[in-house]
């Protein structure tokens, strides 16, 4: 979590505990100066004649309150409750029996695969992948690293990929998984817009018929002569559209759908495209991990997402 947060968080925090620190002092202080009549009540009763006075509260207890305030301040200095800041005594929950940490996180994260990766160093992904231990550390960096997009069951979701099937964009070997997660993915679907919306509906109705979903067989064969002609469709997916890995390009007729099989999805699809775009297409972008997680932990990941679909 920490490699995803903005610093300005850690500064966020400090200045909210700060505050709110400082602020129940002013509010104590505030209360010993209101001004009260001994022996006047509230106006409240209960029973009849169960009054509420409007006494100050008794010195020793408003000091009780101030000695926890002035605590509270020691504590933050004294331990990290301040944001970014680590405390005046150095303690640090990852370290041993809470001992002092005198390395900050990225030291702890090089320790860690300077010791419990390096068994795995250089090791070849499908050895890995048929490495029980292995494939625990993997599957941990992948609920830290992948899960937020490709889930927790590496089931994907719409505009994610899963990782559990046979069906590869870019290609299921361990050097194409490898290459994936290292350096990222970009797809390349261009939008269509000119095409006109007739010709799209007919595109979307083809691609619907060759799934054996509901479609209109009319629309559908001249969606047919759309893809092998004006639409080029068939320079990415192929005449049997099939899909071709050199871009990522899906396989058309295996009914497996990355943002929906609905027709009004397929139509985005056609019209907007799956690129970065202005904002009506999708960011279908993976990004790279090699130069945040290095060579060691990419191998793992890559290793573990194999396993997914060799078991």
């Amino acid at each position: 979590m920490n490699d995803f947060t903005n610093p300005l968080v850690g500064i966020f925090v400090a200045v909210v505990a700060f505050v709110g620190v400082v602020g129940c002092m002013v509010f104590l202080w505030s209360q010993d100066n209101v001004g009260f009549t001994v022996g006047k009540t509230t106006g409240h009763a209960w029973d009849e004649n169960l009054e509420e006075y409007n006494n100050p509260m008794p010195r020793w207890w408003s000091w009780l309150f101030y000695i926890t305030v002035i605590f509270s301040l020691g504590y933050l200095v004294w331990f990290p409750g301040l944001g970014p800041f680590k405390g005046v005594s150095g303690w640090c929950s990852q370290s041993y029996g809470g001992r002092e940490c005198k390395d900050d996180q990225y030291a702890n994260e090089v320790r860690l695969a300077s010791t419990l990766l390096d068994k795995y160093k250089g090791q070849d992904i499908r050895a890995l992948a048929a490495n029980p231990e292995a494939m625990e550390t993997g599957k941990r960096l992948f609920m830290t690293y992948c899960m937020q997009c490709h889930g927790a069951d590496a089931g994907g979701k719409p505009g994610f990929p899963s990782l559990s099937d046979d069906d590869w964009l870019f290609g299921g070997e361990p050097e194409e998984i490898l290459e994936s997660v290292s350096h990222g993915r970009q797809g390349v679907m261009t939008a269509n817009e000119y095409l006109g919306a007739d010709t799209i509906k007919a595109l979307a109705h083809y691609v619907l018929s060759v799934n054996g979903r509901p479609s209109d067989p009319v629309l559908a064969a001249r969606g047919r002569d759309a893809y092998m002609g004006e639409a080029v469709c068939r320079t990415c997916h192929g005449d049997d559209m099939l899909g071709l890995k050199a871009f990522g390009a899906p396989n058309l007729t295996n009914n497996i759908w990355l943002y929906g099989s609905s027709e009004e999805e397929i139509i985005k699809g056609i019209t907007y495209g799956r690129n970065v775009g202005d904002g009506r297409s999708t960011n279908n972008k993976m990004p790279a991990w090699k130069d945040f997680l290095g060579e060691d932990k990419v191998n793992l990941l890559a290793a573990y997402v194999y396993s997914l679909s060799n078991k």
